[in-house]
């Protein structure tokens, strides 16, 4: 299961840069990292790319929905459920267990802000914390429905993993299948094949051999 190594490698990145952006200290080690407020700002990449500093209850791109608890119950179900699915197609195509891969990197990278940030850094009970994100993207302005959206909502890396990790997998999932149907398929051709030839060829030396049947 060395696809784990993708996972294992997008939560450490992702907490990484997440408490560089928020802050942190180990006191037995003598290390202090300030961070930055919440609400700063600052250019990294002209105004293409901007570090911006919030923190959000909700799932990726701060979306809302269900309430802390039952998106921290549902993030730790969907966590095991794709550990386990990771575990049954271990053989299966790279690329279907690369998106998935992904998308449990991304769910864990959160998951730990939801479960522990909030007691590690004394804002909120266990299970209740706020997801830190801090990448801020130019957009296009588009105007729908009465809402005008000039930057793409802010988000962190775990959100840019779960994100990649289904585009990737919507793309690719149907044709490996499809590919993976049409193997198993072309293999049960070649398993009756075989079958019918040695019926054959032991028919034949049955037929071309008297002595070997009773009378």
């Amino acid at each position: 299961m060395r696809i784990l190594y993708v996972t294992l490698g997008i939560v450490v990145a992702d907490q990484i840069t997440k408490l560089l952006v928020k802050g942190f200290a180990v006191p037995v080690l003598g290390i202090t990292h300030k961070g930055y407020q919440i609400g700063t700002s600052f250019s990294v990449v002209g105004d293409f790319i901007r570090l911006t500093y919030i923190e959000n209850p909700g799932m990726a791109f701060g979306i809302d929905f269900g309430g802390k608890m039952f998106l921290t119950l549902f993030s730790i179900a969907a966590s095991i459920g794709i550990f386990l699915y990771l575990l049954r197609i271990r053989n299966e195509s790279f690329i279907v267990r690369l998106s998935l891969a992904m998308i449990l990197g991304g769910a864990v990278g959160n998951l730990i802000d939801r479960i522990f940030y909030g007691v590690i850094f004394g804002t909120a009970p266990l299970f209740y914390g706020h997801v830190v994100d801090f990448v801020d993207i130019d957009f296009f302005n588009l105007s729908f429905l009465g809402y005008n959206i000039t930057r793409w909502p802010v988000f962190n890396i775990a959100d840019a993993s779960v994100s990649v990790g289904v585009v990737v997998l919507l793309l690719f999932h149907r044709r490996f299948a499809g590919a993976g149907h049409e193997a198993r398929t072309a293999e049960a051709r070649i398993g009756a094949s075989a079958a019918h030839l040695e019926g054959g060829i032991e028919a034949a030396v049955e037929k071309s051999d008297p002595g070997s049947t009773s009378t």
